[in-house]
C-alpha cells in the first residue's frame, strides 16, 4: 500500500497571514493548485483554498482585499509522511475537505490532495 509521501505534491504554495484573498487566488491559479498553506516562518497556521474563495466572494463583496487569516481553516488536519494513502482518504471524506498538509512533527513536508489519492488508487 501507498503512502501519501509517495502521492504528495513536495513544492507547496504558502501565503502568510497578511496576503489577501485576490493575492492569494492569482498565485493558485498561476500554479494551479488548489490551495495554498498559511505559514509563518516554518510554522504552518492554516490552509486556504478555492472553497475560501468561494466562499469569502460569496459573504463579503471586499473580501478580495481582505487578508487570507480571515477565511482560512486555522490548525488544519494533518497526517505524517508514512500515512497510508487510504487512511489519507478516510479522513478527507470524514472531514469534508480535499487537501490534506503532510507534517513530519511541526515541519511541512508538502500537501496531499483527493485527486493525489484517487490517482494512486488507481495506479
Amino acid at each position: 500500500m501507498a503512502t501519501v509521501s509517495e502521492v504528495m505534491a513536495k513544492n507547496v504554495l504558502t501565503v502568510s497571514l497578511t496576503t489577501t484573498v485576490a493575492e492569494a487566488a492569482t498565485l493558485m491559479g498561476e500554479r494551479r493548485v488548489g490551495s495554498a498553506l498559511v505559514m509563518d516562518g516554518d510554522t504552518l497556521l492554516g490552509i486556504f483554498t478555492e472553497r475560501d474563495i468561494v466562499r469569502a466572494l460569496g459573504q463579503d463583496f471586499d473580501a478580495a482585499g481582505r487578508a487570507v487569516s480571515e477565511w482560512m481553516t486555522a490548525d488544519p488536519v494533518s497526517v505524517p509522511p508514512d500515512t497510508d494513502t487510504t487512511e489519507a482518504l478516510r479522513k478527507m471524506l470524514d472531514g469534508g475537505f480535499r487537501h490534506l498538509p503532510v507534517l513530519d512533527g511541526d515541519r511541512v513536508q508538502g500537501v496531499v490532495s483527493i485527486r493525489d489519492l484517487s490517482a494512486a488508487g488507481i495506479d
